[in-house]
């Protein structure tokens, strides 16, 4: 186990950040915490680092437990949003700060500590530039020489604050899959703290979406957006439509439509909240029991498919939202006024709010 944390908690005077927090993470995983502003997902990254004590709990690096031990022998390395460069230092010094600054004991020879730097440059495709000052980089190339600085003491555990929260959203997408790119080659230990749901779902193996200080649910990007726990996890992590229902003996009834439970539902009959991501619906124009009547209202091509609005002909039913490819449509392409029959390929179900 990489890093272990044990019913942590921290408060800020009268407000608690974080509520008996405890997760493991596997060596060489890439976990992102995900959440709100203001859910405590810096300040777990912040206690992990030690640049926070905790009041309660315990946090374990490697086994060791580190809950006490000061930042500086922790191992980890830390990259802020906003980069933190020495600007009177070139990209090259930059990166090497870390090596530099250790016991002589333990610092590298000038020229294996020039070897390691000029390595760590090409992996960070910056080589070209390495006598160029951060004013004179981008905002991409700086996050990479953030990284590359953290990178090169060889960390057992690296932690990313909202890295790219900085970038604009084109510069944002290449990194995230660069990022990505390096760990799988690196296999180190990370974790990286975003409010950006894209970004998650993008890069992360497993990810920790964490609410009012509390973990609300931990998986894989798959298993936190087919099979959310609760309603928040649904509307947080991807779009998805809620439509009330009550459930009955195994079946959900809508209107006039019925639908089949999901099995393993622990849920009492009565009042229930049914979510369908936009693609998971069927569609057809012709009625049925497991149908269930909506009119278009809006419909928009967004090159490749559809993302059509509709009115569901259920009492207190919001407005759904579905994307289709032509080819899953009926005969035509959709226009407002349109008559649709829905069935949801899958569904989630929750109690009501």
């Amino acid at each position: 186990m990489s890093i272990e944390i044990r019913q942590l908690q921290k408060h800020f005077g009268a407000f608690t950040a974080l509520h008996g927090i405890d997760m493991a993470i596997e060596d060489g995983e890439l976990i992102a915490l995900l959440g709100p502003s203001g859910c405590g997902k810096t300040t777990l990254l912040r206690l992990i680092a030690g640049l926070e004590t905790p009041d309660a709990g315990s946090i374990h690096l490697h086994g060791h437990d580190v809950t006490r031990l000061d930042a500086r022998h922790r191992g980890v390395g830390f990259v802020f949003q906003h980069y933190a460069l020495f600007r009177q230092m070139t990209v090259f010094e930059n990166i090497a700060f870390g090596l530099r600054v250790r016991p002589p004991s333990s610092r590298p020879a000038e020229a294996a500590l020039r070897a390691q730097v000029e390595r760590f440059l090409d992996l960070v495709q910056l080589g070209a530039l390495a006598q160029r000052y951060p004013d004179q980089l981008s905002g991409g190339q700086r996050q990479r020489v953030a990284l590359a600085r953290a990178l090169i003491i060889e960390p057992k555990v690296l932690l990313l604050d909202e890295p790219f929260g900085a970038l604009d959203a084109q510069v944002r997408r290449r990194l995230r899959r660069w990022l990505r790119h390096l760990h799988d080659e690196l296999h180190v230990t990370t974790v990286l703290v975003t409010h950006d749901q894209d970004e998650a779902l993008d890069v992360a193996d497993r990810i920790v979406l964490i609410h009012q200080g509390q973990i609300e649910q931990v998986g894989s990007p798959q298993q936190l957006q087919d099979h959310p726990k609760n309603l928040f996890v649904s509307r947080f992590l991807g779009e998805i439509n809620h439509l009330p229902a009550r459930l009955c003996d195994g079946q959900l009834l809508l209107g006039n439509a019925r639908w089949l439970a999901p099995e393993g539902s622990l849920l009492a009959d009565g009042a229930v909240a049914v979510g369908v991501r936009p693609y998971d619906w069927q569609c057809g124009d012709q009625p049925g029991p497991d149908r269930l009547p909506a009119t278009v209202t809006d419909a928009r091509w967004l090159g490749g498919r559809y993302r059509v609005e509709l009115d569901p002909d259920i009492v207190g039913g919001s407005p759904i939202t579905a994307e289709w490819l032509p080819a899953q449509l009926p005969n035509h392409e959709p226009v407002s006024g349109d008559r649709l029959h829905l069935k949801p390929n899958r569904l989630a179900l929750f109690a009501p709010a």
